[in-house]
């Protein structure tokens, strides 16, 4: 399997022509009935040796850390750190193995996260900030953005709280603030490459992932729909508002929004037939449900999308995917 990313190394190299390249584009996109640019393309595994190389690479970087850790706490932390840096620089620069890319990224940035810890979580947020940046300028793994942005708003959040103590006892506007934050950057990134054919694309991909729970989690926490108690009345909260996040999902062309969603919406109606008495079947009837409407809506995502972005200002629809 060949992904935006070869294709358009192969054009670079001269092995392919920029039409050629366009013509096997819409051959696929023709052979799934479905264009290219309305799919959320990512590269995970490129083959069954990607998990081998992962479950290998996860058992070295744990023995090293629990060995440095019977020395020292920050000593474990610090060479599977390294460990994870240099197993990158082959497995991904070299070889460019896509799931083994996430997995080490995430084994650095946790250990530099554990390396911080050791002084406090201010140090700990600013380690993983600029190890994730370092590793973006070294190995330009599209995660490593989300992950670098999730440190640094991380650590913009603690600072927060250092600074106004009772911002403890109100964290979720400071959620829904990094949430709005990434969003933005996320929309940034989405807009430098509307045909999604660069490894930008896939950076905003990742990005949406961050600020998607950190916008619906403070939202739904406040109409309190994981109570016990869910009424009639924050039930069509709810669904008004998840109609909402599917409009502006269709509008991006993106579903990170919607899937975050959907635990909350499916836990408002479970509870709320469950005080119905449907106690047996209250969750089995809610996915049944609400799978069957987002069935429907994945298999008429294009012509939903088309209708919603009759209603999008000209200037705004240029950033976005365009339809094909």
């Amino acid at each position: 399997m060949y992904s935006e990313e070869d294709l358009n190394s192969a054009v670079a190299a001269g092995v392919l022509t920029e039409a050629a390249a366009a013509g096997l584009r819409a051959h696929a996109a023709q052979r799934r009935l479905t264009p290219a640019v309305d799919e959320e393309h990512f590269r995970l595994v490129t083959g069954f040796n990607d998990i081998f190389v992962v479950i290998a690479c996860a058992l070295m970087l744990a023995a090293i850390y629990w060995i440095g850790s019977a020395a020292a706490a920050w000593l474990g932390a610090a060479a599977a750190a390294a460990a994870a840096w240099l197993l990158a620089e082959f497995f991904v620069r070299k070889r460019r193995m896509a799931l083994p890319a996430i997995v080490l990224l995430l084994a650095f940035v946790g250990a530099l996260a554990a390396l911080g810890a050791v002084a406090n979580s201010y140090a700990a947020c600013a380690l993983c900030a600029a190890g994730a940046a370092l590793h973006w300028q070294r190995f330009r793994v599209p995660i490593t953005i989300a992950a670098g942005v999730g440190a640094a708003l991380a650590l913009i959040g603690a600072t927060i709280a250092g600074l106004i103590p009772a911002a403890h006892e109100y964290p979720l506007p400071i959620f829904l603030g990094a949430g709005i934050a990434a969003f933005a950057l996320a929309l940034y990134w989405d807009s430098t490459d509307t045909l999604r054919q660069t490894r930008r694309a896939d950076v905003a991909f990742w990005l949406h992932l961050l600020a998607a729970p950190l916008l619906v989690h403070p939202v739904f926490t406040v109409l309190r729909v994981t109570g016990d108690t869910v009424g009639t009345v924050q039930i069509a909260a709810v669904v008004i508002l998840y109609i909402g996040i599917a409009v502006v999902s269709l509008a991006i062309d993106r579903r990170a929004l919607m899937v975050s969603a959907l635990a909350y919406v499916l836990y408002a109606f479970s509870a709320l037939l469950k005080q119905y008495g449907m106690v047996s079947l209250n969750f089995a009837a809610t996915a049944a449900a609400i799978g069957g409407a987002l069935l429907l809506l994945s298999a008429y995502w294009q012509p939903s999308r088309a209708f919603v972005l009759k209603f999008v200002p000209p200037a705004w629809r240029a950033k976005l995917a365009p339809l094909r």
